[in-house]
Protein backbone atom coordinates (compact mmCIF):
# COMPACT_ATOMS: atom_id res chain seq x y z
CA UNK A 1 0.00 0.00 0.00
CA UNK A 2 3.04 2.22 0.93
CA UNK A 3 4.61 1.52 -2.67
CA UNK A 4 1.12 2.37 -4.71
CA UNK A 5 0.74 5.77 -2.37
CA UNK A 6 4.52 6.95 -3.32
CA UNK A 7 3.76 5.96 -6.78
CA UNK A 8 0.57 8.05 -7.06
CA UNK A 9 2.76 11.25 -5.60
CA UNK A 10 5.53 10.71 -7.68
CA UNK A 11 3.39 10.62 -10.57
CA UNK A 12 0.86 13.19 -9.82
CA UNK A 13 -0.45 14.69 -13.40
CA UNK A 14 -0.69 17.96 -11.46
CA UNK A 15 3.35 17.63 -10.91
CA UNK A 16 4.33 16.64 -13.98
CA UNK A 17 2.38 19.97 -15.33
CA UNK A 18 4.17 22.16 -12.92
CA UNK A 19 7.50 20.20 -14.09
CA UNK A 20 6.36 20.92 -17.59
CA UNK A 21 5.93 24.97 -17.01
CA UNK A 22 9.31 25.47 -15.17
CA UNK A 23 11.53 23.49 -18.56
CA UNK A 24 11.32 27.10 -20.13
CA UNK A 25 12.01 29.16 -16.82
CA UNK A 26 15.12 26.69 -15.72
CA UNK A 27 16.38 26.19 -19.67
CA UNK A 28 16.38 30.59 -19.51
CA UNK A 29 18.20 30.63 -16.12
CA UNK A 30 20.71 27.62 -17.08
CA UNK A 31 21.51 29.86 -20.22
CA UNK A 32 21.54 33.31 -19.33
CA UNK A 33 22.74 32.40 -15.61
CA UNK A 34 24.97 29.80 -15.52
CA UNK A 35 26.52 29.36 -18.83
CA UNK A 36 28.41 33.29 -18.79
CA UNK A 37 29.59 31.93 -15.54
CA UNK A 38 32.64 30.39 -17.45
CA UNK A 39 33.42 34.09 -18.61
CA UNK A 40 34.40 34.43 -14.54
CA UNK A 41 38.06 33.24 -15.77
CA UNK A 42 38.76 36.54 -17.36
CA UNK A 43 38.96 38.74 -14.34
CA UNK A 44 41.67 36.54 -13.24
CA UNK A 45 43.70 37.20 -16.97
CA UNK A 46 45.37 40.09 -19.12
CA UNK A 47 42.00 39.88 -21.39
CA UNK A 48 43.51 40.47 -24.96
CA UNK A 49 40.90 40.06 -27.36
CA UNK A 50 43.48 39.24 -30.39
CA UNK A 51 44.44 36.27 -27.90
CA UNK A 52 41.34 35.26 -26.90
CA UNK A 53 40.36 33.72 -23.32
CA UNK A 54 42.86 30.79 -23.54
CA UNK A 55 45.29 32.65 -25.47
CA UNK A 56 45.72 35.45 -22.81
CA UNK A 57 48.06 35.45 -19.82
CA UNK A 58 47.19 34.62 -16.50
CA UNK A 59 47.69 37.63 -13.91
CA UNK A 60 46.30 36.15 -10.93
CA UNK A 61 44.78 39.43 -8.71
CA UNK A 62 46.44 42.31 -10.64
CA UNK A 63 42.74 43.48 -11.89
CA UNK A 64 41.43 43.37 -8.42
CA UNK A 65 44.70 45.23 -7.17
CA UNK A 66 43.71 47.96 -9.82
CA UNK A 67 40.37 48.37 -8.96
CA UNK A 68 40.92 48.07 -5.43
CA UNK A 69 43.63 51.10 -5.95
CA UNK A 70 41.62 53.25 -7.89
CA UNK A 71 40.57 56.58 -6.70
CA UNK A 72 37.33 55.95 -9.01
CA UNK A 73 36.21 52.74 -6.67
CA UNK A 74 35.98 54.29 -3.85
CA UNK A 75 33.35 56.87 -5.28
CA UNK A 76 31.43 54.50 -6.85
CA UNK A 77 31.26 52.19 -4.28
CA UNK A 78 30.21 54.46 -1.67
CA UNK A 79 27.40 56.14 -4.16
CA UNK A 80 25.98 52.43 -4.93
CA UNK A 81 25.95 51.30 -1.06
CA UNK A 82 24.44 54.76 0.32
CA UNK A 83 21.83 55.27 -2.71
CA UNK A 84 20.95 51.00 -2.48
CA UNK A 85 20.42 51.40 1.57
CA UNK A 86 18.15 54.51 0.47
CA UNK A 87 15.90 52.93 -2.19
CA UNK A 88 15.71 49.56 0.24
CA UNK A 89 14.71 51.36 3.61
CA UNK A 90 12.20 54.34 1.44
CA UNK A 91 11.14 51.85 -0.60
CA UNK A 92 10.05 49.83 2.10
CA UNK A 93 8.19 51.74 4.11
CA UNK A 94 6.32 53.51 1.15
CA UNK A 95 5.21 50.32 -0.15
CA UNK A 96 4.31 49.08 3.11
CA UNK A 97 2.23 52.40 4.15
CA UNK A 98 0.90 52.57 0.66
CA UNK A 99 -0.83 48.90 1.26
CA UNK A 100 -2.24 50.08 4.53
CA UNK A 101 -3.74 52.65 2.79
CA UNK A 102 -5.03 50.44 -0.25
CA UNK A 103 -6.13 48.01 2.45
CA UNK A 104 -8.20 50.66 4.24
CA UNK A 105 -10.62 51.38 1.80
CA UNK A 106 -14.14 50.29 1.91
CA UNK A 107 -14.64 49.74 -2.02
CA UNK A 108 -12.73 47.24 -3.83
CA UNK A 109 -13.75 49.04 -6.97
CA UNK A 110 -11.95 52.16 -6.21
CA UNK A 111 -9.16 50.39 -4.66
CA UNK A 112 -8.63 48.28 -8.02
CA UNK A 113 -8.43 51.51 -9.84
CA UNK A 114 -6.04 53.32 -7.73
CA UNK A 115 -3.67 49.89 -8.39
CA UNK A 116 -3.79 49.89 -11.93
CA UNK A 117 -2.93 53.41 -11.93
CA UNK A 118 0.10 53.24 -9.26
CA UNK A 119 1.94 49.92 -11.00
CA UNK A 120 1.75 51.71 -14.63
CA UNK A 121 4.89 53.60 -13.64
CA UNK A 122 6.47 49.78 -13.53
CA UNK A 123 5.69 49.04 -16.88
CA UNK A 124 7.91 52.52 -17.97
CA UNK A 125 11.21 52.42 -19.56
CA UNK A 126 14.15 54.41 -17.91
CA UNK A 127 14.44 56.14 -21.70
CA UNK A 128 10.27 57.38 -20.80
CA UNK A 129 10.95 58.36 -16.93
CA UNK A 130 14.20 60.22 -18.18
CA UNK A 131 12.51 62.21 -20.78
CA UNK A 132 9.60 63.37 -18.38
CA UNK A 133 12.42 64.24 -15.46
CA UNK A 134 14.18 66.32 -18.23
CA UNK A 135 10.83 68.12 -18.84
CA UNK A 136 10.33 68.86 -15.06
CA UNK A 137 13.99 70.07 -14.59
CA UNK A 138 15.19 71.58 -17.84
CA UNK A 139 17.30 74.64 -16.83
CA UNK A 140 15.12 76.98 -18.75
CA UNK A 141 11.84 75.81 -19.69
CA UNK A 142 11.37 73.16 -16.74
CA UNK A 143 8.26 72.90 -15.00
CA UNK A 144 9.79 72.89 -11.64
CA UNK A 145 11.61 76.13 -12.88
CA UNK A 146 8.50 77.64 -13.66
CA UNK A 147 7.18 77.31 -10.29
CA UNK A 148 9.99 78.51 -8.77
CA UNK A 149 10.02 81.84 -10.83
CA UNK A 150 6.25 82.10 -10.09
CA UNK A 151 6.91 82.45 -6.65
CA UNK A 152 9.62 85.08 -7.41
CA UNK A 153 12.69 82.72 -6.76
CA UNK A 154 16.12 82.16 -9.27
CA UNK A 155 15.97 79.06 -11.43
CA UNK A 156 17.94 76.01 -10.72
CA UNK A 157 20.31 74.73 -13.40
CA UNK A 158 19.43 71.19 -11.71
CA UNK A 159 21.75 68.99 -14.18
CA UNK A 160 24.42 71.03 -12.33
CA UNK A 161 23.80 70.21 -8.49
CA UNK A 162 25.67 66.93 -7.81
CA UNK A 163 24.12 67.11 -4.19
CA UNK A 164 20.40 67.12 -5.27
CA UNK A 165 20.61 63.95 -7.10
CA UNK A 166 20.50 61.69 -4.52
CA UNK A 167 16.79 62.50 -3.96
CA UNK A 168 15.72 63.27 -7.04
CA UNK A 169 16.42 59.25 -7.61
CA UNK A 170 14.94 58.37 -4.83
CA UNK A 171 12.03 59.91 -6.11
CA UNK A 172 12.32 58.51 -9.34
CA UNK A 173 12.56 55.09 -8.17
CA UNK A 174 10.27 55.18 -5.46
CA UNK A 175 7.38 56.65 -8.04
CA UNK A 176 8.32 53.73 -10.63
CA UNK A 177 8.33 50.90 -8.16
CA UNK A 178 6.26 51.68 -4.83
CA UNK A 179 2.99 50.79 -6.76
CA UNK A 180 4.11 47.10 -7.77
CA UNK A 181 5.70 46.14 -4.33
CA UNK A 182 2.42 47.72 -2.93
CA UNK A 183 0.84 44.67 -4.09
CA UNK A 184 2.63 42.00 -2.62
CA UNK A 185 1.96 43.15 0.63
CA UNK A 186 -1.29 44.30 0.03
CA UNK A 187 -1.73 40.51 -1.17
CA UNK A 188 -0.66 39.48 2.33
CA UNK A 189 -2.76 42.03 4.17
CA UNK A 190 -5.80 40.41 2.36
CA UNK A 191 -4.72 36.51 3.79
CA UNK A 192 -5.45 37.96 7.61
CA UNK A 193 -7.83 35.99 9.36
CA UNK A 194 -10.58 38.34 9.83
CA UNK A 195 -11.28 36.83 13.28
CA UNK A 196 -8.10 39.06 14.60
CA UNK A 197 -9.89 42.13 13.66
CA UNK A 198 -13.04 40.69 15.68
CA UNK A 199 -11.01 40.44 18.72
CA UNK A 200 -9.76 43.93 18.42
CA UNK A 201 -12.90 45.52 17.63
CA UNK A 202 -13.91 43.95 20.91
CA UNK A 203 -11.32 45.15 22.98
CA UNK A 204 -12.02 48.39 21.64
CA UNK A 205 -8.57 49.03 19.69
CA UNK A 206 -8.03 52.11 17.24
CA UNK A 207 -7.61 51.85 13.99
CA UNK A 208 -3.88 52.72 14.76
CA UNK A 209 -3.52 50.06 17.10
CA UNK A 210 -5.09 47.72 14.78
CA UNK A 211 -2.03 48.56 12.35
CA UNK A 212 0.74 48.11 14.63
CA UNK A 213 -0.33 45.21 16.33
CA UNK A 214 -2.18 42.58 13.49
CA UNK A 215 -1.35 44.24 10.00
CA UNK A 216 2.54 45.15 10.68
CA UNK A 217 3.00 42.10 12.34
CA UNK A 218 1.13 39.41 9.84
CA UNK A 219 3.23 41.32 6.77
CA UNK A 220 6.28 41.17 8.71
CA UNK A 221 7.68 37.95 7.59
CA UNK A 222 6.89 39.33 3.92
CA UNK A 223 8.86 42.67 4.06
CA UNK A 224 11.74 40.40 5.82
CA UNK A 225 12.15 38.18 3.04
CA UNK A 226 11.76 40.68 0.68
CA UNK A 227 14.33 42.83 2.11
CA UNK A 228 16.93 40.36 2.25
CA UNK A 229 16.40 39.86 -1.63
CA UNK A 230 17.48 43.39 -2.00
CA UNK A 231 20.27 43.09 0.39
CA UNK A 232 21.75 40.36 -2.58
CA UNK A 233 21.86 43.12 -5.17
CA UNK A 234 23.06 45.92 -2.57
CA UNK A 235 26.46 46.21 -4.36
CA UNK A 236 24.61 46.55 -7.77
CA UNK A 237 22.57 49.38 -9.56
CA UNK A 238 19.78 50.28 -11.73
CA UNK A 239 21.54 51.22 -14.61
CA UNK A 240 18.52 52.94 -16.56
CA UNK A 241 18.14 54.97 -13.23
CA UNK A 242 21.49 56.23 -12.91
CA UNK A 243 22.56 56.44 -16.87
CA UNK A 244 19.30 57.34 -18.84
CA UNK A 245 17.48 60.08 -15.79
CA UNK A 246 21.07 62.04 -14.62
CA UNK A 247 21.37 61.74 -18.92
CA UNK A 248 25.04 60.75 -18.36
CA UNK A 249 25.89 64.31 -17.13
CA UNK A 250 29.83 64.08 -16.21
CA UNK A 251 28.89 67.35 -13.47
CA UNK A 252 26.88 65.09 -11.46
CA UNK A 253 29.33 62.02 -11.38
CA UNK A 254 30.16 63.46 -7.59
CA UNK A 255 26.75 62.02 -6.20
CA UNK A 256 25.22 59.66 -9.67
CA UNK A 257 28.49 57.63 -10.61
CA UNK A 258 27.95 54.07 -9.73
CA UNK A 259 29.72 50.91 -10.29
CA UNK A 260 27.63 49.56 -13.32
CA UNK A 261 27.96 52.93 -15.01
CA UNK A 262 31.23 52.86 -14.28
CA UNK A 263 31.51 49.48 -15.95
CA UNK A 264 29.84 50.10 -18.96
CA UNK A 265 31.49 53.33 -19.63
CA UNK A 266 34.96 51.36 -19.18
CA UNK A 267 33.31 49.14 -21.62
CA UNK A 268 32.65 51.75 -24.27
CA UNK A 269 36.68 53.60 -23.93
CA UNK A 270 39.23 52.68 -26.75
CA UNK A 271 41.00 50.73 -24.21
CA UNK A 272 38.71 48.56 -22.74
CA UNK A 273 40.21 46.40 -19.67
CA UNK A 274 37.90 43.32 -19.68
CA UNK A 275 39.77 42.08 -16.72
CA UNK A 276 39.27 45.04 -14.45
CA UNK A 277 35.38 45.14 -16.07
CA UNK A 278 35.01 41.33 -14.94
CA UNK A 279 36.39 41.40 -11.46
CA UNK A 280 33.95 44.10 -10.62
CA UNK A 281 31.13 41.82 -11.85
CA UNK A 282 32.45 38.98 -9.48
CA UNK A 283 33.10 41.21 -6.83
CA UNK A 284 29.92 42.32 -6.94
CA UNK A 285 28.34 38.86 -7.14
CA UNK A 286 30.53 37.77 -4.48
CA UNK A 287 29.04 40.19 -1.90
CA UNK A 288 25.93 39.95 -3.07
CA UNK A 289 25.62 36.73 -1.70
CA UNK A 290 27.84 37.41 1.26
CA UNK A 291 25.07 40.22 2.91
CA UNK A 292 22.33 37.28 1.65
CA UNK A 293 23.38 34.84 3.63
CA UNK A 294 24.76 36.80 6.31
CA UNK A 295 21.38 38.97 6.49
CA UNK A 296 19.54 35.27 6.42
CA UNK A 297 21.69 34.08 9.25
CA UNK A 298 21.34 37.18 11.38
CA UNK A 299 17.81 37.14 10.95
CA UNK A 300 17.38 33.38 11.78
CA UNK A 301 19.02 34.05 15.21
CA UNK A 302 16.53 37.03 15.97
CA UNK A 303 13.23 34.70 14.54
CA UNK A 304 13.81 31.38 12.48
CA UNK A 305 10.24 31.10 11.70
CA UNK A 306 11.59 34.76 9.22
CA UNK A 307 14.40 33.16 7.59
CA UNK A 308 14.87 32.78 3.56
CA UNK A 309 16.47 29.60 3.57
Amino acid sequence: MEQVVKKKKKFNPGNAQLWILSIVPAALVFLFSYVPMFGIIIAFKDYKFARGIFGSEWNGLDNFQYLLSSTTFGRITRNTLVMNIMFIFVGLVAAVSLAVVLYRLTSRRFTKVYQTILITPNFLSWVVVAYMAYAILHPQNGTLNGLLESFGMKPVDWYGKPGAWPWILMVANTWKHVGMNSVIYYAALMGIDSSLFEAAEVDGATQRQVTRYILIPCITSIMIMLTILNIGSIFRADFGLFYQVTRNVGALYETTDVIDTYIFRSLRAANTNMGVTTAIGLLQSVVGLIMVVTTNYIVGKIDPDSQLF
